[in-house]
């Protein structure tokens, strides 16, 4: 078996690619630095792709000189925060609840899964005009995306409960309520942690797809303004922007789930016992 690489040996490697992907997009939209191969003429890769110096510039201007960038920064992540928070408590409590009943989950099974299969993306303008281009709609989109996720996670990890825990808790005198602490809730948390990469992800992409569709702050807003002037190094400063903010979200969202579930077991634990 090979030796994984050193973790510094990683970071080296991932910052030189780094590096190189920039050193390309240079080359490619400076003009009279490469012959022009995709476009008539070497000005059209600048138009079409933007520069790098000047969306950095554009960055370093919206975080040190102007500063103007944070009150957006803000709202999109009020709106992600609060999209991920309900969502996540709607589905585990649905989630729970259809999962230990039978009857109602016969009954509402195909009207989830009908909803479930609905692009959801097409609800933003609806919810545009039910709670207006504020903060509302955005959350509500983001709602709709997170739910599905922690819902169905729940839903297989209350369903996918060992029948011997539950006997031998049943047997011991569990009450329900006791089931429904030490044994269904544990189960159902663990699924919801294994989701939350993936809810924290898509709460953020319905703040911004909202943000894009209609509303007057947030990073999606500064990047439909920047579309309309056909400014492209805006667009490409403002698609940096909201990369990195979802990398750091989702570091916040890993430190979290390392916290909390630290009695799993690491990768490659099992195999040595």
């Amino acid at each position: 078996m090979s030796r994984r690489a050193r973790p510094g040996t990683i970071r080296l490697a991932q910052a030189a690619l780094l590096l190189a992907v920039f050193a390309f997009w240079y080359a490619m939209t400076k003009p009279g630095l490469l012959p022009p191969f995709m476009f008539d003429n070497d000005r059209q890769a600048a138009f079409f792709f933007g520069e790098p110096l000047e969306v950095l510039g554009r960055i370093w201007r919206w975080f040190v000189r102007d500063a103007d960038i944070y009150r957006h920064l803000a709202v999109t992540l009020v709106e992600t925060l609060l999209a991920f928070g309900i969502g996540a408590v709607l589905g585990l409590v649905l989630g729970l609840w259809l999962a230990l009943a039978p009857t109602a989950s016969a009954i509402l099974e195909p009207y989830i899964k009908a909803a479930n299969s609905m692009p959801r993306i097409i609800l933003a303008p609806i919810f545009a005009v039910w709670f207006g281009l504020g903060i509302g709609s955005k959350v509500a989109l983001g709602i709709t995306l997170v739910f599905f996720v922690v819902f169905f996670n729940v839903y297989q990890g209350v369903r996918e409960v060992s029948p011997v825990v539950l006997a031998n808790a049943r047997m011991l005198g569990a009450s329900r309520r006791q089931l429904l602490r030490h044994v269904y809730l544990p189960s159902a948390t663990s699924w919801v942690f294994g989701s939350l990469h993936t809810s924290v992800g898509l709460a953020f992409v319905g703040a911004v797809v909202g943000e894009y569709l209609g509303s007057a702050q947030g990073v999606g807003y500064l990047i439909l303004q920047a579309e309309g002037t056909f400014d492209i190094n805006t667009v490409m400063a403002g698609i940096l922007v909201l990369t990195a903010f979802a990398l750091a979200l989702d570091a916040a969202v890993g430190r979290i789930e390392r916290r909390l579930m630290k009695w799993q077991p690491r990768a490659g634990e099992t195999e040595k016992l």
